[in-house]
């Protein structure tokens, strides 16, 4: 299908760097099939043995990509940590023990700033990892792991500003990341650890810390009346109430939208059980709220019935979920 030209000179040169730093990581997705493979696979191996922490290192752009990497490889479960390479020729060197794996990070493989670090590892038996695109390069040569990144071309039209080379980087070491998270076996519940705050903090949280429990549940048993049992609605504020049976367990649930549908002149006369839906969905205490908020999306629910078996011990509305955050 073909597309009609850009007019716009900026809206063309985004699309020309997308579509060239597309083209990288193509090459580097290629190039993990072919001969990174066997080279990554053994970084993995490398960095999931080492007992100390990763210390992510480069220079200039490298240097920026290789911070955000050590942020994300910490936050899945990593221990890592940047050093400046500048720095380290003045005192960080002692930042680096026996026991950690370095990561260094140099398209050219041939930064200057990088001999102290790399010396250091030699001397000290520390692992390095070098991410480099020239194999020949005294990175290259040097590093226990090479991973030899395909040459690509940069979308600076100069092909001088590290754009693609950038690009491909960083989706190298969120590749690392993820590997490693998964070897470790690193689940939603480590991830809250780390990540307490924020939008992300708020949902990993368990039903259980936001739901409504006890006398503040709207509960009527069944056989109610209509009439007390709005008025239990009315009272805890819900727009809806529970029904449960003689031994506690959930029969049914009535909704706002079932007062609607069963409006007439004879609903006060009715009893819950005429009214209600019967087989309301429950969720269990230990959920995600990640995973809740999506069933109150996808289903257009404005409450979720928490439960422990058949009994109900909980409601969470989705003002809760908004009000931590969540939503």
């Amino acid at each position: 299908m073909s597309r009609a030209p850009v007019q716009d000179p900026s809206i063309a040169s985004a699309l020309r760097t997308i579509e060239t730093e597309t083209a990288g990581l193509a090459a580097l997705g290629d190039a993990l099939r072919d001969g990174l493979g066997e080279p990554f696979s053994r970084a993995v191996q490398v960095i999931a043995a080492a007992a100390g922490r990763v210390i992510v290192t480069g220079m200039g752009k490298s240097g920026h990509v290789g911070r955000k990497i050590a942020a994300t490889l910490a936050s899945t479960g990593t221990p890592a940590h940047f050093v400046h390479p500048g720095e380290a020729s003045h005192g960080d060197l002692g930042m680096i023990q026996a026991d950690d794996v370095i990561l260094a990070l140099s398209w050219s493989g041939e930064t200057a700033e990088l001999i102290d670090i790399v010396g250091y590892s030699r001397r000290f038996g520390v692992k390095l990892v070098g991410m480099t695109s020239s194999p020949d390069s005294a990175l290259g040569r040097q590093a226990d792991v090479a991973l030899i990144l395909p040459r690509a071309t940069e979308a600076c039209p100069n092909g001088l500003a590290p754009t693609t080379s950038t690009t491909m980087q960083l989706a190298l070491g969120d590749a690392l990341a993820v590997a490693l998270l998964e070897a470790r076996g690193f689940g939603a519940k480590d991830f809250l650890v780390f990540h307490p705050g924020g939008k992300l903090g708020a949902l990993l949280k368990q039903v259980r810390s936001v739901m409504h429990a006890g006398d503040s549940l709207p509960v009527v048993r069944t056989g109610t009346g209509m009439t007390d049992a709005i008025r239990e609605m009315s009272a805890k504020g819900f727009g809806c109430v529970l029904v449960v049976d003689a031994g506690g367990a959930l029969a049914g649930i009535i909704t706002d939208g079932d007062l609607r549908r069963h409006m007439g002149p004879d609903l006060t006369a009715r009893t819950v059980d005429e009214v209600m839906t019967r087989g309301p969905r429950t969720v269990a205490p230990e959920m995600l709220l990640a995973e809740a908020l999506k069933i109150v999306e996808t289903r257009k629910i404005t409450s979720l019935i928490v439960s422990d078996g058949a009994r109900p011990v909980g409601l969470v509305h989705v003002m809760d979920l908004l009000r931590i955050g969540a939503a």
